[in-house]
Formats: C-alpha cells, sequence, structure tokens
C-alpha cells in the first residue's frame, strides 16, 4: 500500500480518477436498489423511477444504466452492510449531492404511489450514515413527492 502511495506521489503511477466516480455511482444505484427492495416487491416502476434517476443523474446511456443497476442488484445482494456504499457517497459527494441522493430514495420508495415503513426507516438510516440534517431529509421528501404529483 505504501509503494502505490509513494508512485502516485512521484507521479509514476497515477491515481484511478474515474474509479471513484464508478464506486460512487455504484453506491448510489445499490442504495436506491435497496430502498426499492426494502417492501419486498422489487417491481417494474421502482426500476423504472431508478433507471431515469441515475440516467438523469450520471448522464447515462440506457444500456450503462441497466448495467450499473445489475452491479448494484448484485452488489446488495452480496451484503448486508450499506456502510461501503454511504462512504463511498461521503468521500465524493458534497453536503447538496448527498441531499439529492436522499431525493432520490424517496423517489424511488414512492414510486409504487405508497411510503412502507421499511423504506421510511432506510431513508432515515441513510441519511444519518451520510449526514443529511433531518431537516433536508423532510425537504428532500417534500420535493420528490411535488414531482411524483403526490400531494
Amino acid at each position: 500500500m505504501l509503494k502505490r502511495l509513494f508512485e502516485v506521489l512521484e507521479g509514476r503511477h497515477p491515481p484511478d480518477i474515474n474509479k471513484s466516480e464508478d464506486d460512487t455511482k455504484l453506491a448510489v444505484a445499490a442504495l436506491m436498489v435497496e430502498a426499492a427492495r426494502m417492501d419486498q416487491n422489487f417491481d417494474d416502476r421502482e426500476r423504472s423511477k431508478i433507471a431515469a434517476l441515475l440516467a438523469g443523474k450520471f448522464e447515462l446511456s440506457g444500456e450503462e444504466t441497466e448495467s450499473l443497476i445489475g452491479k448494484a442488484d448484485k452488489k446488495i445482494s452480496d451484503t448486508d452492510q450499506n456502510f461501503p456504499f454511504t462512504h463511498a457517497i461521503n468521500m465524493n459527494m458534497d453536503g447538496g449531492e448527498r441531499v439529492y441522493v436522499i431525493e432520490m430514495l424517496w423517489s424511488v420508495a414512492y414510486a409504487d404511489g405508497q411510503l412502507d415503513p421499511y423504506e421510511d426507516a432506510l431513508i432515515r438510516q441513510i441519511a444519518g450514515l451520510i449526514y443529511v440534517s433531518d431537516r433536508d431529509r423532510m425537504l428532500a421528501r417534500k420535493r420528490a413527492l411535488e414531482k411524483l404529483g403526490i400531494a
């Protein structure tokens, strides 16, 4: 590890900048898939909402979006921890972007027209882990509901 650090510092081995961007995309996608699964019913409405949000946020093609959702689905299936995902978000996104992640999670949770208590608990937990205040979490919820046309 130290050898790699010295190589980066000396310019012999540049850091993998795209890796952190890819990690961030995967982290956001994984948390969205987790939110969709919380009510035990990951349906087409939720999958479509996730695809639209990821494509819009990260400027992805349809193929890239589907690949990312597939990778995220596998990652979530292989772990019971959200820390790797929230850590990647904390390391690579600023406060406004983290609030937007919460807004996207609300959009996924409400994609089927109703909020499951487990979805609510997950979003509350993730908001705390990525340092989004309760106020910002609730404002993000309000924005998501307005965009979805739910009063």
